[in-house]
């Protein structure tokens, strides 16, 4: 259909103009998967943004405001694209306010003492299995010097336990495998 048409259609009757919304919204539909290619959003937020965009374009033709030596199709984009960036934007700020979240210890300070001990000891919980689950993954060596070293041993006993050069070769191990372990924890947590 043409922009002239659609434009006329949309400035029409009620009828004339519902059927002609349908047509300008039908015309333009694929912008919603071009909002998921490009926009790297999903079918929802890219759908909310197309709609969004249609309806300010089609109030602004039925208020006489859109500049008729533009084409409907450039109008339309324009408008969508800008609904994208804002989408995109909105997202990203709720992101950031859900990262910048009130620390831990914050929280627990409001609650009564039983129930701060309680929860205390659930997060402790669920870091000890984090921590097990990700010595499995970290190699075999890893493990055996993190956990002799936490079991209280010192580098120079877990050199000799594990048939290590010296007490130094240990340490940077331990150092770099404690490394390994706290990428993958933040990762987790």
């Amino acid at each position: 259909m043409h922009d002239a048409e659609i434009i006329n259609g949309l400035t029409g009757n009620y009828q004339q103009r519902a059927h002609f919304e349908k047509a300008f919204y039908l015309q333009y539909e694929y912008l919603i998967k071009e909002g998921c290619r490009k926009y790297k959003l999903n079918y929802e937020d890219s759908f909310s943004a197309y709609s969004d965009a249609l309806l300010s374009a089609i109030l602004n033709i039925v208020d006489n405001r859109f500049d008729k030596s533009y084409a409907l199709k450039t109008y339309l984009y324009q408008i969508f694209h800008n609904k994208c960036v804002d989408l995109i934007r909105k997202i990203t700020n709720n992101k950031q306010q859900v990262h910048q979240s009130v620390g831990t210890p914050a929280l627990l300070s409001h609650l009564p003492e039983s129930a701060r001990t309680i929860i205390e000891q659930l997060i402790d919980q669920e870091r000890v299995r984090a921590i097990q689950q990700h010595l499995e993954t970290i190699g075999e060596k890893c493990k055996e010097v993190l956990l002799l070293h936490a079991d209280g041993y010192t580098d120079q006993q877990i050199a000799g336990q594990l048939s290590y050069s010296n007490a130094a070769v240990v340490k940077t191990t331990r150092v770099r495998c404690r490394e390994k372990l706290n990428k993958l924890l933040d990762g987790h947590e």
